[in-house]
């Protein structure tokens, strides 16, 4: 929560000054991926040129979860490591997606809070209505996933509208062009940025 408040702290800053010269500008926002795994850490390199780095698929893939906070409208994107080591927090399923350079699809996460907001009642009802939009949205049934989709959206924090929106905008795609036959319900993110 520090970097929730810094930020805003420094948004509140840029908007103050933007507004004494009688204009507004976009907040500043930043986007984090968590993945858990192993990973090489330390300083690599040669005597000419030497850099303490991070390095590994799971890095890669922490890489790629944080390019698609964005696109799903959140702060926060967690690989599914990370989600099973912290199952009591508010956790919240994003999507399944094929992150560049992998075949296995990975479900990605989101946090609404920690193990006491993940606990209360209003959270349970919110996670309920979200599993069945990913359900009837993964078995291509456009009416009940925008239905579910509207049930979320009544009791849904407001930092989750990007999320609904992107749902809401991939239903009236389908609806549109209806994916093929053996669509397997995963979002390919085939660039780095998703």
């Amino acid at each position: 929560m520090c970097r929730d408040m810094a930020l805003k702290k420094l948004n509140d800053e840029i908007q103050a000054e933007a507004a004494q010269h009688g204009t507004t500008i976009p907040d500043l926002r930043a986007g984090i991926g968590l993945n858990s795994g192993p990973g090489c850490v330390g300083n690599m390199g040669s005597k000419q040129r030497l850099t303490y780095t991070v390095l590994g698929d799971t890095v890669n893939t922490a890489s790629r979860l944080e390019a698609l906070s964005a696109a799903y409208g959140v702060d926060l994107v967690i690989g599914p490591e990370t989600a099973e080591a912290a199952a009591d927090f508010a956790l919240l399923e994003l999507d399944q997606v094929r992150v560049k350079g992998k075949l296995v699809p990975v479900r990605i996460f989101t946090a609404l809070g920690d193990a006491q907001t993940g606990a209360s009642d209003s959270f349970r009802e919110l996670r309920s209505r979200h599993i069945a939009l990913l359900g009837a949205y993964r078995q291509c049934d456009w009416d009940l996933a925008s239905a579910a989709l509207a049930a979320c959206r009544e009791i849904a924090p407001a930092g989750l509208n990007g999320l609904y929106d992107l749902y809401d905008h991939r239903i009236a795609e389908f609806r549109r062009q209806p994916p093929p036959s053996d669509w397997d319900g995963v979002y390919n993110a085939l660039s780095k940025a998703g």
